[in-house]
């Protein structure tokens, strides 16, 4: 027995020493090693040039060409004979000569030019567009270079533009050199996207119901009532809305029940408070805020009439891109009657605005962004629309105030729930201190109703009556 102690013993201690030994090699291999510094090197951050110029493609009959040709010089045009024969689908895109009046432009790599009117043309690009975009500093047309999932990437490639002799005439010697070797890594020419989202601006989509029908319902309007009042008015979660439903009122629901009731009635008054026709000022300002969805971020893109006090925009999206900008910004322009000449909507330093303006400009919807970047005024569009941007941030810590108690939802449509019901409440029930303790929207059929549970169910009554309105 004391053998096998003793053996263990040393056994351990043999392992302590190769233990030390190993620790004190790892120890001399760190100091021997260099620690890695950071290397600071900038990435190009997204420029958003301004818009192109929209050349609309003059349109022309080959058989009026073919007859003022003969009428002029006497004589028939005649077909082309070449080496590369256009094939028979392909037509001219500005006058409809067929193929026997075009030229294989570029020996088969897709260039056309019509021997008729003169028009050069891509089969892949420009065969069926009427428009041809131009860089707004020299009037060249742009080149279509990438395709992306939403948008389509055209760039300059005149080497006389002036947009581009600048860039480059601005380089420092030793951005010169890097620009050499890493051309990729300077933004020197202009650049325009054009998004092809299948997407209609201005169009109003149809309300739709819930899945729950409120006169089925087994409570009472004045319980629905008291049930959106704690849970949206006052932010409380829905187990807590029903606790005090059950300690305060003795009525006994489940949270799953207020969260039924909630959805059912965000279903029926989101049309209201999209269709409703709201007196505007025209001073816009739109930020984006977070909320927790299933465990990841999502953001709400809130637009807000800093004048009436009126959320115009209340998009949530898994995405902050463009796609997501476009559809925010066309809820704002829905609600005008007509869209101001000089309307300017106020954002921030987010290029995804710019793109959308861009998307808006295309389908022949102007309308003006302001950027107010960064938290100083170090230029002068940020120090005199500071206030505006401002604005909004009062607007995203309301609605945090109402959001904090839920901790995220669980799936999209809970989110989209809970903010609808916070336009909702925002714009007909909450009183502004900056409009001198008056609601934004005053609906003459709520003002003489003396409690807020009330206010709520006729607020529901307005909008099934306008839900019935646009179904008849």
């Amino acid at each position: 027995m004391f053998d096998i102690i003793t053996y263990l013993l040393y056994f351990i201690q043999v392992q302590n020493n190769i233990i030390f030994y190993l620790l004190v090699c790892l120890g001399a291999f760190k100091a021997s090693k260099k620690p890695d510094e950071p290397v600071n090197k900038p990435y190009r951050k997204l420029k958003v040039d301004e818009m192109p110029i929209f050349d609309n493609i003059k349109k022309y009959d080959y058989n009026v060409l073919l007859k003022d040709y003969k009428l002029e010089k006497g004589k028939e045009l005649k077909p082309v004979k070449s080496k590369f024969p256009v094939p028979e689908s392909i037509t001219c895109p500005c006058c409809g000569a067929p193929h026997i009046y075009l030229y294989d432009n570029n020996g088969g790599r897709g260039q056309f030019l019509c021997k008729v009117c003169d028009s050069t043309f891509n089969r892949k690009n420009h065969f069926s567009k009427s428009v041809t975009l131009r860089c707004p500093h020299c009037n060249k047309a742009l080149v279509s270079i990438k395709d992306r999932k939403f948008f389509v990437v055209y760039k300059c490639k005149n080497n006389d533009c002036s947009f581009y002799t600048k860039n480059i005439n601005s380089l420092s010697k030793e951005e010169r050199t890097l620009f050499e070797t890493e051309p990729h890594s300077f933004k020197m020419r202009y650049i325009y996207r054009a998004f092809n989202i299948d997407f209609k601006p201005l169009s109003r989509t149809s309300p739709v119901k819930g899945n729950v029908s409120l006169p089925k319902i087994y409570a009472s309007n004045h319980v629905l009532g008291l049930v959106l009042t704690y849970y949206v008015n006052y932010g409380l979660s829905a187990r807590k809305t029903a606790a005090i439903m059950k300690d305060i009122h003795q009525v006994n629901i489940s949270h799953q029940t207020v969260l039924n009731y909630a959805n059912t009635v965000s279903i029926l008054t989101k049309p209201f408070v999209d269709f409703y026709p709201y007196e505007l000022s025209g001073s816009v300002c739109g930020d984006e805020t977070y909320i927790r969805v299933n465990g990841k971020w999502h953001y709400i893109f809130f637009f807000f009439d800093a004048v009436k006090k009126i959320i115009l925009s209340y998009h949530v999206s898994p995405n902050r891109d463009t796609p997501s900008a476009i559809v925010a910004l066309d809820d704002v322009l829905t609600k005008f009657k007509t869209i101001p000449e000089k309307l300017n909507i106020i954002v921030d330093g987010n290029p995804i605005y710019l793109l959308a303006q861009h998307y808006f400009a295309g389908k022949d919807i102007f309308f003006d962004v302001s950027q107010v970047i960064g938290l100083t005024n170090d230029d002068p569009v940020s120090k005199e629309l500071r206030p505006l941007k401002q604005i909004i941030e009062r607007l995203n810590r309301t609605f945090k105030g109402n959001y904090r108690s839920s901790h995220g939802f669980g799936a999209q449509h809970g989110s989209v729930t809970f903010v609808t019901l916070f336009a909702v409440y925002f714009n007909f029930l909450r009183p502004h201190a900056a409009l001198e303790a008056k609601v934004p929207v005053v609906i003459p059929e709520l003002e003489s109703i003396p409690n807020m549970p009330a206010r709520w169910i006729k607020l529901i009554q307005l909008s099934e009556e306008l839900v019935s309105s646009h179904s008849s």
